[in-house]
C-alpha cells in the first residue's frame, strides 16, 4: 500500500486526506455504504479518490475483530445518547434469541454505533492524515533532493 501511495502523483495533503477519509469511513456501521461515502467525500473535499478506497478497504483486515470494534462503538455512543449517562445492558450468549434480533429497531442499535464510530474514527483519521502527510512531505523532498545534480 506505502509504494501504491508513494506513486500517486498528488499532493501529500491530497493523498492523507483521501486515506484520513477512507479510514473514517471504514468505521461507521454503514457497511453497504462505506465506499461511496468515501469515493463522495474525497471529491467534495478535493483529496484523492483511490487512497480513499484503499484505507476503506483496509477494515476488511479487522473481519476478526470487527464484533468487538463494533461493540465499542455501540456502548460509547450508548453512553453519549442516554441522559443520565448509562452504559447498554450487558450482553450474554443465552440472552439473545433469533426472535429477540427480528424484534430489534434498526436505528435503536444504528444511530448509537454510528455516534460511537465518530467517537473512534475521527482521532484515528485525523492521526493518520497528520502521519501520512508528514511522512509524504518528507519522502517528496528527500526523493527531490537526490534527483538534482552536485553543484
Amino acid at each position: 500500500m506505502w509504494m501504491r501511495l508513494r506513486q500517486l502523483r498528488d499532493a501529500p495533503h491530497a493523498v492523507a486526506g483521501g486515506v484520513a477519509i477512507g479510514i473514517f469511513w471504514g468505521f461507521t456501521p454503514l457497511t453497504g455504504l462505506k465506499t461511496l461515502l468515501s469515493i463522495f467525500t474525497a471529491w467534495v473535499t478535493r483529496c484523492s479518490k483511490i487512497p480513499a478506497v484503499i484505507a476503506v478497504s483496509l477494515h476488511d483486515v479487522l473481519v476478526p475483530v470487527w464484533p468487538i470494534i463494533l461493540r465499542w462503538e455501540y456502548q460509547i455512543g450508548y453512553w453519549i445518547i442516554n441522559r443520565p449517562h448509562q452504559f447498554p445492558p450487558r450482553l450474554s450468549v443465552g440472552k439473545i434469541h433469533m426472535s429477540e434480533l427480528f424484534r430489534w429497531k434498526t436505528l435503536e442499535v444504528l444511530w448509537p454505533t454510528f455516534i460511537g464510530s465518530l467517537v473512534i474514527g475521527i482521532p484515528i483519521a485525523l492521526i493518520c492524515y497528520f502521519i501520512l502527510k508528514s511522512t509524504l512531505e518528507r519522502y517528496e523532498t528527500s526523493h527531490h533532493r537526490h534527483l538534482t545534480p552536485p553543484a
